[in-house]
């Protein structure tokens, strides 16, 4: 049997992703603990846990056959050495730009400063294509964290960032203005273990997409 590894991002998409990988019978076969290398219940697929921003990264060099990510972390890393044959519909949320809800940005998302609009963004790739398919240029600075701070302690104009409930804005006092593109978790794999393992893979999507069905 041809063995295949499944790369999957630490966190929530984990967290969510166990029942479907139950479902198509390879559910973790230990308590991970601390390992970063999972046996499953199929002797024929390995799982390993790594952040997030490191799956597609993982899935094109080859060391993982096949990955779940986020939809989002696709596009930052950009995603054309992949091929990504399934959405698997959970982890759903929206890259959103936001603001201040006494900003003008409010009632005018293109209003203008006399400057370049300043983004605090975790995503400066996607951020940058979303404005310059506008005709805008932008000054993105990029956080990794507490991205609700930028505007509040005048850093920047708006983030850009994911969400899921708006909550955490809403207490912040900021309002999302646009939505840039709704993500979801989606099964990526390698193009040369396509070809070379194609069966083992075809099988194995097989199962997901039906777990996926099922749910």
């Amino acid at each position: 049997m041809t063995a295949l590894t499944l790369a999957l991002s630490k966190g929530r998409i984990l967290d969510d992703c166990l029942p479907l990988l139950k479902a198509a019978g390879i559910a973790p076969a230990v308590d991970a603990g601390r390992l970063l290398r999972i046996p499953t219940e199929d002797p024929g697929v390995e799982l390993l846990e790594v952040r997030p921003t490191d799956v597609p990264t993982y899935v094109e060099y080859g060391a993982a056959d096949l990955g779940i990510v986020g939809k989002d972390i696709l596009l930052e890393h950009g995603g054309g050495a992949l091929y990504e044959p399934l959405d698997l519909g959970f982890a759903t949320c929206r890259l959103s730009v936001a603001t201040r809800n006494d900003s003008p940005l409010v009632s005018n998302p293109r209003h203008s400063f006399g400057r370049r609009l300043r983004v605090c963004t975790k995503y400066p790739e996607t951020t940058r294509r979303f404005y310059a398919s506008r005709g805008e240029q932008v000054e993105v600075i990029k956080l990794y964290g507490s991205m609700e701070l930028g505007p509040l302690v005048g850093l920047s104009d708006v983030i850009v960032d994911l969400v899921a409930t708006g909550g955490t804005l809403r207490a912040n006092g900021l309002v999302e203005i646009e939505t840039i593109y709704t993500s979801t978790a989606r099964l990526v794999v390698n193009k040369a273990a396509m070809k070379m393992k194609h069966s083992a893979i075809r099988s194995l999507l097989d199962r997901l997409a039906g777990a996926v069905a099922d749910a």
